[in-house]
């Protein structure tokens, strides 16, 4: 593949809801370009773009592919992009890297969550949009259908048409070109062969229609053609698509185009628009590159995917990484289509390539000159916040799992791996369960770690409700010196402090050089607990009486005895459950309210309140954490996965009785106690 400079250079990202026919249009895309001579199918996992093996196997995009086409003597970067929300930050990445982003939809389902998702997205980073509504040969497919879902939705954009379909359904068979005033009547076969035909009688008089709300719409765009328009000359041909690429540009209007990938049909018009129309990359003077992705090969090793907004990237050039003030060598770039690589001599401004080894390289670095210094905002990745606890099956593979696990944070950026200091996890969180499956999977085939995952263990904490003084002795003889401590000791609640030691010991019942030993004692027990086995909290501790020998005591024997005092104690001292609740954010649609709140306070929830945030609701609560553990699954069910949330520790608090006594038995058996 040739090098192409920025004039020639177009980067689109497909996005658009899990199975809308994105990775069919990439294949189809490759097979009208002459790259493939037959068309893969997913259902037999042998497209390009999806070659993962987990990919094969689930039969959904997990990630981003890079498939650069050659079209009309212009050079597409197609990003390909999964529609399943629990890879969605994929599309984080991809969108920032590109100047248009083509969303497409199924003609019998139409506009679907992740679609509206990605929108959202899209108009915040004033990204223009085309849309494709793909699958019009299918049972129920309607086009103008979902035309009027599209207005309904977003009645402040104007959508054009520049298409319409010929025929419905099984006998869906071409289109028409709004702008051409032509049609094209399709060959049944695949191949995507079609004959220039005059418009039928039957749709003349809804083209015209459509191409008088065309002209209207990109006309602003343009103050020549404006006027002309105003002044009610027509516009022909030419005056439609300069306007037209201007309004693109501008985001006043979003084109609508349409076919079927899987019949060939309207394809090859889709790389027409695209080299015709989209925007082409706009060049920075100084040298900069974007890393917006990064792929863990077990053969190649890491693989950086970055776009160059200025300047050259060439082998064996220095790059300096200015999001981490450091410096690196570049190996040898190369293009990647699927999983085959082209090597090039050179990466120019507008491009997107690959490197392999670029060893502290993340996912969101700026490269560029460390004399010419430039730096892009970070990516703003999903937060995820399913955790599970994540063990290997095989002791022998903890350390070979930390190191591995640091690989695949380093690939996801929507992945977190952390330590419970409470409970002793290793905790994996992801975005939904699907994801944290997949890794599992990935896990398994690439490094050859066999993992086993469960919820995890909520952090409780153990208190106490009532005063008490209670004794500790430990006595031993054991022959020579024996070992004596004797201690009693005063346990109260201590609401708000974690832990309070105190002594009031007089006439030296208990020497000075013991009381430290006593001290540790106690945090010692505290940390093991007395009911269940979680650390103590709230109470404070007084050393107030006890008894020595010359000979036999010693900082072991008065640290032995605190600790039976201490576990004595609590058990008489009305001991309590504590729970960790955490504060929670919701964001969901007006519709979906009554629900999320009437799950929050069947989740022993405390509703704080509600904010208007756009068209959005966000709701404020306090949730034990003991019930909020699979909430990123249960608020997708309850929200058709419209709904997101953030959630933070807030503090500790009692059990109620009615689930204490249950739960204490729970985790008495759980704990082996």
């Amino acid at each position: 593949m040739k090098t192409y400079d920025a004039e020639h250079l177009r980067n689109v990202c497909l996005v658009g809801h899990s199975g809308g026919g994105k990775t069919s249009l990439t294949e189809t895309f490759l097979f009208n370009s002459g790259v493939i001579k037959r068309i893969g199918k997913i259902a037999e996992g042998n497209t390009v773009s999806d070659y993962l093996p987990e990919e094969v196997k689930h039969q959904v995009s997990i990630s981003t592919s890079l498939i650069p086409i050659e079209w009309q003597g212009v050079k597409v970067n197609v990003l390909d992009t999964p529609g399943y929300s629990d890879f969605y930050g994929e599309v984080k990445g991809s969108l920032r890297v590109v100047e248009c982003g083509v969303l497409v939809l199924c003609g019998v389902t139409g506009l679907e969550v992740q679609a509206e998702i990605t929108w959202d997205v899209m108009e915040e980073q004033k990204l223009p949009k085309v849309i494709f509504v793909n699958k019009l040969d299918r049972q129920n497919a309607n086009f103008g259908k979902v035309m009027e879902q599209l207005k309904c939705t977003y009645p402040q954009v104007r959508f054009v048409p520049l298409q319409i379909p010929i025929g419905q359904e099984a006998s869906f068979q071409g289109l028409i070109d709004i702008v051409k005033n032509k049609a094209y009547e399709f060959e049944n076969d695949g191949s995507g062969k079609f004959s220039v035909i005059e418009v039928p009688p039957e749709y003349k008089q809804e083209t015209e229609l459509l191409r008088e709300q065309l002209s209207e719409a990109v006309a602003d765009a343009d103050d020549e053609i404006l006027t002309k328009y105003l002044e009610g000359e027509g516009l022909d041909e030419g005056d439609i698509q300069i306007a037209l690429r201007k309004a693109l540009q501008q985001n006043l209007v979003v084109p609508v185009l349409c076919g079927s990938a899987y019949k060939n049909i309207g394809i090859a018009n889709i790389l027409d628009f695209v080299a015709d129309f989209v925007p082409r990359p706009e060049v920075m003077t100084e040298q900069a590159a974007l890393v917006f992705k990064t792929l863990a090969d077990p053969y190649v090793g890491k693989m950086s995917f970055f776009r160059v907004y200025g300047g050259k990237f060439t082998n064996e050039s220095l790059v300096y990484n200015s999001t981490r003030d450091l410096e690196e060598k570049m190996g040898q770039p190369f293009y990647l289509r699927g999983k085959t690589q082209t090597p090039v001599s050179s990466v120019s401004a507008g491009d997107i390539a690959v490197i392999a080894k670029l060893q502290d390289v993340k996912t969101g670095d700026t490269l560029c000159r460390k004399d010419h210094r430039v730096q892009f905002p970070g990516i703003e990745f999903p937060v995820p916040y399913l955790s599970m606890t994540i063990e290997p099956k095989s002791k022998g593979d903890e350390d070979k799992l930390g190191s591995t696990l640091v690989r695949l944070v380093e690939e996801d950026p929507t992945l977190r791996v952390s330590k419970n200091t409470e409970t002793k996890e290793m905790l994996l969180t992801g975005i939904g369960e699907m994801h944290l499956e997949i890794l599992q999977e990935k896990l398994s085939r690439k490094y050859g770690v066999e993992v086993a995952m469960k919820i995890p263990r909520v952090p409780y904490r153990e208190t106490i409700r009532k005063t008490v003084r209670v004794e500790g002795k430990h006595k031993k003889q054991t022959g020579g010196h024996g070992q004596y401590g004797h201690v009693w000791i005063n346990l109260e609640p201590s609401d708000g402090k974690e832990f309070e030691f105190a002594e009031d010991i007089f006439g030296g019942s208990v020497p000075k050089q013991y009381i430290p030993a006593v001290e540790k004692g106690i945090r010692e027990a505290m940390a093991e607990g007395a009911m269940v086995g979680y650390p103590v909290t709230d109470i404070k501790v007084t050393l107030c009486d006890g008894s020595y020998h010359a000979v036999d005591s010693s900082e072991m024997a008065f640290k032995l005895a605190a600790i039976i005092a201490f576990r004595k104690g609590v058990q008489l001292a009305k001991p309590i459950l504590l729970e960790p609740v955490v504060e929670v954010e919701v964001q969901v649609p007006e519709v979906f309210m009554g629900e999320v709140i009437g799950d929050l306070n069947a989740k022993r929830g405390k509703i704080l309140g509600l904010v208007a945030c756009g068209k959005y609701q966000v709701i404020r609560a306090h949730v034990p954490q003991a019930e909020m553990m699979r909430y990123a699954i249960d608020l997708r069910s309850l929200t058709q996965g419209r709904g997101t949330f953030t959630m933070n520790f807030n503090q500790y608090e009692e059990v109620p009785d009615k689930i204490s006594e249950a739960l204490v038995s729970q985790l008495k058996v759980a704990q082996g106690h």
